[in-house]
C-alpha cells in the first residue's frame, strides 16, 4: 500500500471500526472482537509508515483546498509519527482493559462507549497527521466533541456537571484564543502549513510574536496550563478506561503535541529564541507543575491525585519546549511517550483496584499489594516513571529536560524540574509504601486481582515503560530528526 493510502487508511480504519461496532450491538463478543481487530489494523497502518519517516521521507496527501492557503492536508513528520505510534499502540491495550473493566463493573451503554472510543482514535490520527494548523484544529475539535459522551458516560448529575466543565473549557479556549491565533497566522503568513523553521520569521515584532504565542498556548486547552486546567480533574467522573484515554492515549497528548508542533513548525525555535518571548511561558508552566503537584500531594482520592499529576506532567512538556534548547526539546517529545505509558499504567491500576476491591482513596490501600501484587507492582513502575527514576522511561525524558535547561542556563526551569521531582516522590511513594509495607486493616474483605484482561493490559504497559528506558531508539531517532540534533 502506498504511503498516501496508508494515511487515509489510518484515518478510516477506526471510523469503519466504529460503524461495525455499532452494528454488533446485540453481540458483545463480536463487538469487542471488532474493537480489537480495528485497533490492531490501525497499528499496522501506522507502523507501515515508520520506515519511510525514519529514512527522512515525509508522506503527505492534500484532500482539497478550502481557501487559498487553507487546505485539508496530511503530512507525517517525525513528531506526528511518534504520536500516532503511541495512540494506536495504546488503543490495543486499552481495548483489552476495557473489555475486562466494562464487563466486571456491568457498565451500561457499552456499545456507545466502544463506538465513541474508536471515533476518538480516528480524530487522534487526524491530529497526529495534520499537515497544517487548520486541519489540526478541525480534528482537535472533533476529539473534544467525540469524547464528551465518554466523560458523561454514567449519566449522573455529577457526570453531567463534569461534562459541562469539560466542554466549556476546551471549546471556550479553542474559540476565544486558538481560532483567532490561527486566523491571524493565516492572514500574516498566507498559510498555516507546518514548516521546519516556522512560517512567521521576520513577519512580526517581538511583542506581536509574544502575544500570538500566548493565544496559542492558552488556546490549546488540552495542554491544561493553569488556569485552564480544571476540565481535567472534572472529567474524572468518567469510567477508568476513559480516564486512560483522556490522560494517556489521546486528549492531553493532543494538547502537548499541538504545543510542540506550534513552537517548532509555526513559530520556529530560532525565531522565538531571537525574539526572547518565552520566559513568561517557562514561568506559567513552572507554576502549573508545582501547584498541581501540591494539590496532588494533598489529595486522598486516587484518581484525583493522578489527575493533578497529569496536569503537572503535561507542563513538563510545555516547560521543556519553551526553553528552546534542542536537548530540552528532545526531552519534551520523549516525555510525551514516557508519560503516556506510565500514566496509562497508573490509571489501569486505579481501575483494577476499584474493580477488585471497590477502593478509591489512598488511605484505604494499606496492604493491598499483598492481595494485588501484579496491579501494585505495575503501579510502582508507573510511579517511578512519573518521578523520573530508573529503570523507567520518565528518567530519560527528565534527563534530557534537565540537560537542556542547564545547557541553556535556564536555572528557573532546572529548579522547577528538580523541586517538582521531590513533590512527585512525595505523592507517589506513600501509595507504594502503603500497598506493600503496611498490614491490611482488620476486617478488610478478601479479594484478589481484577479480571485477567485488565491485569494483562496493565502488566503490558508497565513492561513497556521499562522497555522504553532500555530501548528508546525509535522515539530518539524521530525526535532527533525533528530537532536536527
Amino acid at each position: 500500500m502506498a504511503a498516501d493510502e496508508l494515511i487515509i487508511a489510518a484515518l478510516l480504519v477506526p471510523a469503519a471500526g466504529a460503524a461495525l461496532i455499532a452494528l454488533c450491538d446485540r453481540a458483545p463478543n463480536l463487538r469487542e472482537g471488532v474493537t480489537l481487530v480495528s485497533s490492531v489494523l490501525l497499528l499496522l497502518c501506522v507502523v507501515s509508515l515508520l520506515p519511510d519517516v525514519l529514512d527522512g521521507a515525509r508522506p503527505a496527501i492534500t484532500l482539497f483546498e478550502v481557501l487559498p492557503g487553507l487546505s485539508i492536508a496530511f503530512d507525517v513528520e517525525p513528531l506526528g509519527m511518534l504520536f500516532a505510534l503511541i495512540a494506536s499502540g495504546l488503543w490495543i491495550v486499552n481495548s483489552l482493559y476495557s473489555i475486562g473493566y466494562m464487563r466486571a463493573n456491568r457498565e451500561h451503554a457499552q456499545t456507545r462507549f466502544y463506538v465513541c472510543f474508536a471515533l476518538a482514535l480516528a480524530a487522534t490520527m487526524g491530529v497526529a497527521m495534520a499537515g497544517n494548523m487548520f486541519t489540526l484544529f478541525l480534528f482537535y475539535e472533533m476529539l473534544t466533541l467525540i469524547t464528551y459522551p465518554l466523560v458523561t458516560h454514567h449519566g449522573t448529575d455529577e457526570a453531567r456537571r463534569g461534562g459541562r466543565v469539560y466542554l466549556a473549557l476546551l471549546l471556550g479556549t479553542s474559540i476565544m484564543f486558538l481560532l483567532p491565533a490561527i486566523v491571524f497566522t493565516w492572514f500574516i503568513a498566507g498559510t498555516t502549513d507546518f514548516t521546519p523553521g516556522g512560517i512567521l520569521g521576520g513577519k512580526l515584532s517581538a511583542a506581536a510574536l509574544g502575544g500570538l504565542l500566548a493565544l496559542y498556548m492558552f488556546g490549546i486547552g488540552k495542554a491544561a496550563l493553569m488556569p485552564f486546567h480544571r476540565w481535567l480533574p472534572a472529567a474524572m467522573v468518567a469510567p477508568t478506561p476513559v480516564s486512560a484515554l483522556l490522560h494517556a492515549v489521546a486528549v492531553v497528548k493532543a494538547g502537548v503535541f499541538s504545543v510542540v508542533k506550534v513552537i517548532v513548525y509555526v513559530f520556529g525555535i530560532d525565531t522565538l529564541a531571537s525574539a526572547g518571548v518565552t520566559d513568561w511561558l517557562v514561568g506559567v508552566a513552572g507554576f502549573t507543575i508545582v501547584a498541581a503537584s501540591v494539590v496532588a500531594l494533598n489529595s486522598d482520592n486516587l484518581k484525583r491525585r493522578l489527575a493533578y499529576s497529569t496536569v503537572s506532567q503535561l507542563s513538563y512538556v510545555v516547560l521543556a519546549a519553551a526553553v528552546l534548547v534542542p536537548l530540552s526539546m528532545v526531552g519534551a517529545v520523549l516525555h510525551i511517550a514516557a508519560h503516556a505509558l506510565g500514566k496509562i499504567t497508573l490509571f489501569f491500576a486505579a481501575g483494577a483496584i476499584y474493580t477488585a476491591a471497590h477502593k478509591t482513596e489512598v488511605s484505604q490501600l494499606d496492604g493491598i499489594g499483598r492481595r494485588m501484587p501484579w496491579t501494585m507492582g505495575a503501579f510502582a513502575i508507573g510511579a517511578l516513571s512519573m518521578i523520573g527514576l530508573p529503570p523507567a522511561a520518565g528518567f530519560i525524558s527528565k534527563w534530557y529536560m534537565l540537560s537542556g535547561a542547564m545547557a541553556g542556563a535556564h536555572w528557573i526551569a532546572v529548579a522547577v524540574i528538580a523541586g517538582s521531582t521531590l513533590l512527585n516522590a512525595g505523592y507517589f511513594l506513600p501509595v507504594v509504601y502503603r500497598a506493600f509495607f503496611r498490614a491490611p486493616d482488620a476486617g478488610q474483605s478478601a479479594h484478589g486481582e481484577a479480571p485477567l484482561p485488565m491485569v494483562i493490559a496493565l502488566t503490558a504497559t508497565a513492561i513497556g515503560t521499562v522497555l522504553l528506558f532500555f530501548v528508546p531508539d525509535v522515539p530518539l531517532a524521530l525526535t532527533r530528526q525533528m530537532t536536527g540534533k
